[in-house]
């Protein structure tokens, strides 16, 4: 599944082979929360560049349901995309989006977001969930524990996540078993910030029968420098065999930095959710399509940028665009987001072959991060 290509220093190069489709990592997953991403047609993602995007198992059980999925001939079918899908397990929204959650050792209890219904979600539920809508790579059920979480409530949220994926691979196998759709399954490690619990988690879930492993609940609040620090801790315990994916990291600064420590994949919906709010980015950072003295500038979002937004139209016109609300300023906006950090990876790929990824990554943050 998984080939190391290049090396330099932690930072990597690999090649992934799922399905017979491949893909070259570092690779950053954009998010189709609800099975599309926000604006964009699955032509528009396959133009920009992407084999890969992510759907949120939660919001897709809540609605239109698993079972409804399954009948239309699972995700890839029923919504026309030939490339490769994850899913999460759903567990992250469990806990972010209920404060009356009600978690056991069996599973979480949980109101639906959409009409208040009771529902339980357990490792095996998950699980299921998961096959019936057919994604590629899918997630074990975990608990994204609070980033201001105490030591002691820490510990007991990673002794759970690793009681839950055992529960996970067990319930895996047998629908392998009985129905094969040769789905992936990645366990994900946690810990808050706790360098001890983190290293425990990351050994424990790098030593698992299992082809990847991800790295969850590093962008719950944390600052970057525990962020930093933390992934600095756990990358001398990742597996060199295996694909690390930091799950929720896609800011342009953090995935140079976490390519840094050895991480191949990432996803977030930040891209799409700054364009939705009229922001882009550049190789000098963040900035604001309303900003005043964008109404008269010809020149596109970023000089030589290859999106469809750049070649082809101005900033002033994409001012006009997000100015009266119209739906294609949003549109534009996101491409750019989408292609800058799919050119992102191209380049951080450059400077590993090269041998030059740390003077790379200090350039970049010296320019990027103001």
């Amino acid at each position: 599944m998984f080939k190391i290509k290049n090396n330099d220093g932690k930072a990597r190069i690999g090649n992934m082979k799922i399905g017979g489709i491949e893909v070259e990592t570092p690779i950053f997953m954009p998010c189709g929360t609800k099975g599309s991403v926000k604006s964009l047609t699955n032509a528009d993602i396959k133009e920009i560049g992407y084999d890969l995007f992510l759907c949120n198992t939660y919001h897709m059980m809540l609605r239109p349901g698993e079972g409804f999925v399954a009948k239309k001939g699972g995700l890839h079918r029923w919504i026309n995309w030939d490339r490769l899908l994850l899913t999460d397990s759903g567990g992250f929204q469990v806990f972010s989006l209920g404060k009356n959650n009600k978690i056991t050792e069996d599973g979480v209890e949980f109101s639906s977001y959409l009409d208040g219904e009771k529902r339980f979600l357990t490792p095996e539920e998950a699980m299921r969930i998961q096959h019936k809508l057919g994604a590629n790579i899918v997630m074990a059920f975990d608990e994204c524990a609070p980033g201001n979480s105490s030591h002691e409530y820490a510990r007991k949220a990673m002794k759970r996540t690793h009681n839950w994926v055992l529960r996970c691979i067990e319930e895996h196998k047998k629908l392998e078993a009985t129905n094969p759709k040769g789905q992936i399954l990645f366990p994900i490690a946690q810990g808050v910030v706790y360098e001890d619990l983190r290293i425990e988690s990351t050994k424990f879930m790098a030593a698992l029968p299992l082809p990847g492993l991800a790295i969850g609940g590093l962008s719950v609040g944390e600052s970057k420098k525990d962020m930093y620090g933390t992934l600095e801790a756990i990358s001398l315990y990742f597996p060199e065999e295996k694909p690390r994916y930091l799950m929720g990291v896609g800011s342009p600064e953090d995935i140079v930095e976490a390519v840094y420590h050895g991480i191949d994949m990432f996803d977030c919906v930040l891209p799409t959710r700054l364009a939705r709010h009229g922001t882009f980015w550049t190789l000098d950072g963040r900035h604001h399509i309303r900003n005043a003295k964008y109404r008269n500038q010809d020149a596109p979002l970023l000089e030589d940028c290859d999106c469809y937004a750049c070649k082809n139209h101005s900033v002033n016109y994409i001012f006009h665009l997000c100015q009266e609300n119209e739906i294609l300023g949003t549109r534009l906006l996101t491409i750019h987001n989408l292609r800058f950090l799919k050119n992102l990876t191209t380049w951080i790929k450059e400077a590993i072959r090269e041998g030059r990824y740390a003077e790379f990554r200090e350039k970049f943050m010296k320019r990027f991060v103001k």
